[in-house]
């Protein structure tokens, strides 16, 4: 399966993006371990007397003394001082504490991505500029990012369910996926919505989309938005009245296709050029048919249809050229309305060749 590649100049900014989110997180612990030491460390150069030699600590002993004392490694006699004794079973508590709670979770966490999940999605986003923000991943979101991927494009998923069926295998793709509500600002910033170049919602209510849209405009007005809708007027208003470059109404996406499959058995995709219904078709090239040894100039200039690829022995041939010869066996990708592609079929069934 194709996946999103993550290189290692993106692993490593997310890496260092990663380690300043944990210190933040960590920072009451790690404050805490501060004080303790600092502490610690200047009230045993100020006042720990060596029981035996009389003699002082200087800074750095102190400082040894304390890092010891904290992990139950008392390098220094105990003392006869009240306080200097209280200050020697305080240390290892306080300083154990503070590491439990900070030192000890950052090394996990570091090492354990899985174990923060979300964190570390959001860390991998921040790498990301120029990206295509994918909102929804039902099935339409989720094979719209596998095309994406396809495609070369870097991309991040917003799903509101955290128990989506999608989400697991959008993350196989290499995609990193948010779990929150697209229409929360704090969501699509998270998503980098301010260095995005595209943003589709395709969540199943277009009401959503619409509100994902206008807030994805407002925190980036030069995004492009493609947006999933499913009424063909709503979609023309949305259009004409907020400035949204591209809304396609999954219905009318849905429809040409229905048509056309039921009066022709071997549509691939079918679409409005205007008012002319555009179809994709395969056809099957048989031994002694009157597209045989013809070109593929010929055959489209005959037939007033258009050849986007050719399959035979050597492969698939998208963008044929002109004077490429075909062959029975061969499989044709065609283009054209469905009346001259029925002229083509007949064509094809038959050994007459045009005059």
């Amino acid at each position: 399966m194709t996946r999103q590649t993550v290189s290692w100049r993106r692993f490593l900014k997310a890496q260092v993006r990663d380690v300043r989110v944990l210190l933040s997180e960590s920072r009451g612990a790690l404050i805490l371990f501060s004080a303790i030491l600092v502490a610690g460390t200047l009230a045993l150069r100020a006042f720990y007397v060596d029981p035996e030699t009389g003699a002082g600590l200087d800074l750095s002993e102190s400082l040894y003394a304390t890092l010891g004392l904290i992990f139950f490694q008392a390098q220094l006699p105990f003392p006869e001082s009240p306080t200097l004794r209280i200050l020697f079973v305080v240390i290892p508590v306080v300083g154990l504490v503070a590491i439990a709670d900070g030192v000890l979770r950052f090394g996990t966490a570091v090492i354990d991505k899985q174990s923060r999940g979300q964190k570390w999605q959001a860390a991998i986003v921040t790498t990301y500029s120029d990206h295509i923000i994918i909102c929804g991943l039902g099935k339409v979101g989720y094979r719209v990012a596998l095309e994406l991927v396809k495609m070369g494009r870097d991309v991040v998923g917003i799903e509101q369910d955290a128990e989506g069926r999608f989400i697991s295998l959008t993350q196989e793709l290499g995609i990193p996926v948010l779990i929150g509500d697209a229409r929360r600002p704090q969501v699509l910033t998270t998503a980098g919505i301010e260095r995005a170049s595209v943003i589709i919602p395709a969540t199943e209510n277009e009401l959503t989309n619409l509100d994902i849209a206008l807030d994805a405009r407002e925190l980036n007005p030069g995004i492009r938005v493609v947006m999933r809708m499913f009424d063909p007027d709503l979609a023309r208003r949305v259009e004409s009245g907020f400035g949204i470059q591209t809304a396609y109404s999954t219905s009318a996406l849905a429809a040409p296709v229905f048509a056309a499959a039921a009066v022709h058995p071997d549509v691939k995709a079918s679409f409005y050029a205007g008012e002319t219904l555009i179809n994709v078709v395969e056809v099957a090239m048989v031994s002694g048919c009157a597209l045989v040894d013809r070109t593929v100039a010929d055959v489209e200039a005959t037939y007033d249809i258009s050849i986007v690829a050719v399959s035979g022995p050597t492969g698939l041939d998208v963008r044929p050229e002109p004077h490429l010869v075909l062959h029975a066996g061969d499989r044709l990708l065609v283009m054209g309305p469905l009346e001259k592609l029925s002229r083509l079929d007949r064509a094809v069934s038959s050994d007459e060749r045009p005059t």
